[in-house]
């Protein structure tokens, strides 16, 4: 007896359909759960973040928009007869300026040329040498290079120390985090431009300056931002080269020179007691963070009004 396969191809097709279907709705119910996980992980790293930006802001921004805050320093607080309630911070915003100035002058050209390097030119040893010392840098504690500095700066020249040391200990940080965000930007311009440019006979060095920094230059200067960002926050060396002052200096070269992380080091053993140094503390946090934020801002306005358009 022979049966025809037309009699068994409807139940076999319907079993089909329920078996797809069945998979269908495990693939379904698997994608729902990676997105219920990926909005929890998203939640539980943002509230920490939102938790802090709340705190500094609560306790900080009424200081940090008092006028006397920008305009005047601590000179003679601990003097007899002097007004020790004074809340200025403009010695330390200053000095944080000129020292992360001073180091991104130093660390970005550093930086970017080293990635230019990488990328465009080098493919041996030396590529190879030069990448795995930046990978040593990035992993540098700040400590260790304020040490470095010092050893250099007052052991073995004997000189004195100044803002400028911290500037130079700083750019041992800020280097390997601009020269990385440089490369993935250069590495992320089409060949397909570089080939062109190389077809109408433009020289190598004038491709890259023509064609390839414009392209990734949004990229270049969030990546400097980010540099600069971390550099404006640390702490370590400049406890050990950037003496504290109450006076404004605005000598890097010279001197004692304040900034916002030292400004907070100082204060904070009195802030239990003291609601002035309390005041001090919240204030330059609140001011840093907002330092940070007026600095990526202006970088995307930039990026955005010499980025390459499409």
């Amino acid at each position: 007896m022979t049966m025809d396969v037309k009699d068994i191809a409807p139940a076999d097709a319907g079993d089909l359909g329920g078996l797809n279907h069945g998979r269908s709705g495990i693939r379904a119910a698997k994608n729902s759960l990676a997105t219920v996980v990926i909005w929890a992980a998203f939640v539980i790293a943002l509230l920490p973040l939102a938790w802090i930006l709340w705190t500094v802001l609560s306790k900080g921004l009424s200081t940090m928009l008092d006028v006397t805050w920008w305009q005047k320093d601590q000179s003679g607080v601990g003097a007899p007869g002097f007004d020790h309630n004074v809340r200025g911070a403009r010695h330390a915003i200053i000095g944080t300026l000129m020292i992360a100035l001073g180091t991104s002058v130093i660390a970005i050209p550093i930086a970017v040329m080293t990635a230019i390097y990488l990328v465009e030119y080098s493919r041996g040893k030396v590529a190879k040498a030069i990448s795995f010392m930046v990978d040593i840098l990035s992993g540098v504690p700040s400590i260790v290079a304020g040490l470095f500095i010092y050893a250099v700066w007052v052991t073995f020249f004997g000189w004195k120390l100044n803002g400028f040391c911290s500037s130079l200990a700083l750019v041992l940080l800020m280097v390997p985090v601009v020269c990385r965000s440089t490369e993935e930007m250069l590495k992320l311009v089409p060949n397909e431009l570089r080939e062109a440019s190389y077809a109408l006979g433009v020289p190598k060095w004038k491709t890259i300056v023509s064609v390839v920094l414009p392209t990734s230059f949004s990229g270049i200067v969030t990546g400097s931002l980010l540099g600069f960002a971390r550099v404006a926050g640390e702490t370590a060396p400049l406890l050990i080269l950037a003496q504290y002052s109450q006076f404004l200096n605005q000598n890097l070269f010279s001197g004692n020179l304040a900034a916002l992380p030292t400004l907070i080091n100082t204060n904070l053993p009195n802030m239990a007691g003291d609601s002035v140094s309390a005041d001090r503390v919240w204030g330059a946090a609140c001011t840093l963070i907002l330092l940070v934020l007026v600095i990526n801002v202006i970088g995307r306005v930039i990026g955005h009004f010499t980025k390459v358009k499409s």
